[in-house]
């Protein structure tokens, strides 16, 4: 590397990358995929933080004690536990990292999918200070609740990412008329409804991340509890609703397939909701619960994106070698998968 080329690293290290190195589309996909993977993870590692009382396991924040960057052995299980959930919001930050650096390598230069990637990574960061205020201030309910809502931003930024990556930068085309995109934003509306609710419902809860007197909501949980139950059965009808309408206006088969593996994907986590409310809140259930909350959040974000689509956009210059056009060719998903698929600009 000469003097020149170091100097140009340092101004714009994105950049030098991306002067030198083109990923294979696979490599996109799957760097984008890894870092929505990590997203879901960060929340159930989160959530197990909080389900085995350890939340306050690392007293303080940035360090984990006021003498020491790590846990120790005095802190025993708990610290280990909160500071390994700490460690992996490095992991995470590694993986948006990566996509960020495949999606601006990938020729040709896609600035919507660099957006996203950088909208992932202040998120992350945010999230982190957030996470730093909830242990300062004893885990203050509203402060865990913001915590997992903003988690729940960063899964939505990531499923948008991940879609986009697998389709083009066309002009998008509706699939389906715009009473139905309509009904698709309502449940949209009622997912996020459902999903803040079930953060009051944590927050009234017997799990309050810690064995010491850490304050509660001050709400009767039994009544958030059936208001979210509600809540549930309302975006279950939404989605069972939106099936039915596809169906008798035959839209295509991807906006029926992803509205279908929502429906199921909500009656999955509407048993789990059921069994752990009177079984009195088992922590694995809990888990299960939030785990199943993500998966979700993710499909509504699904449901969302296949009412359009996105083709490719000619590019300008010398036209690709033929073993380039037939790789490119087998990594593009089928005009039916891009329908499924499609995204917002």
């Amino acid at each position: 590397m000469t003097r020149a080329d170091a100097q140009a690293a340092l101004r714009s290290p994105l950049a030098f990358i991306a002067a030198r190195w083109t990923p294979d589309p696979r490599t996109v996909r799957r760097a984008v995929l890894a870092a929505l993977v990590m997203s879901v993870v960060i929340v159930v590692t989160g959530g197990a933080v909080r389900l085995t009382g350890s939340g306050l396991g690392c007293p303080t924040w940035p360090k984990c004690t006021d003498d020491s960057l790590t846990s120790t052995r005095e802190m025993g299980v708990h610290g280990v536990i909160e500071f390994g959930n700490r460690l992996l919001t490095y992991v995470l930050c590694a993986a948006v990292g990566w996509a960020i650096v495949a999606v601006r390598s990938e020729k040709p230069f896609r600035r919507s999918l660099t957006r996203l990637g950088w909208a992932q990574f202040w998120i992350v960061m945010g999230n982190a200070i957030l996470g730093g205020i909830v242990v300062l201030v004893g885990l203050n309910p509203y402060t865990v609740a913001a915590h997992f809502l903003l988690s729940s931003a960063l899964i939505a930024v990531a499923a948008v990412m991940w879609q986009r990556v697998r389709e083009g930068d066309g002009e998008p085309r509706p699939l389906v008329g715009k009473p139905v995109r309509q009904l698709v934003w309502f449940l949209v509306v009622a997912s996020v409804l459902l999903i803040a609710v079930g953060t009051v419902v944590t927050g009234a809860g017997p799990h309050a991340g810690d064995s010491s007197e850490v304050p509660r909501m001050p709400v009767d949980s039994e009544m958030v509890s059936k208001l979210h139950a509600v809540l549930a059965w309302v975006v279950a009808t939404l989605t069972f609703a939106l099936w039915f309408v596809l169906k008798a206006v035959d839209a295509p088969e991807g906006p029926l397939h992803r509205t279908r593996e929502l429906f199921l994907i909500i009656l999955a986590q509407g048993v789990i909701g059921y069994v752990q409310y009177f079984t009195d809140l088992p922590e694995v259930l809990v888990g299960a619960h939030m785990f199943g909350s993500c998966v979700m959040w993710i499909w509504v974000v699904r449901v969302l994106l296949s009412l359009r689509e996105r083709p490719d956009t000619p590019v300008a210059g010398p036209p690709p070698s033929s073993d380039r056009s037939s790789d490119q060719s087998s990594d593009r998903p089928s005009d039916a998968t891009n329908a499924s698929l499609a995204g917002p600009g």
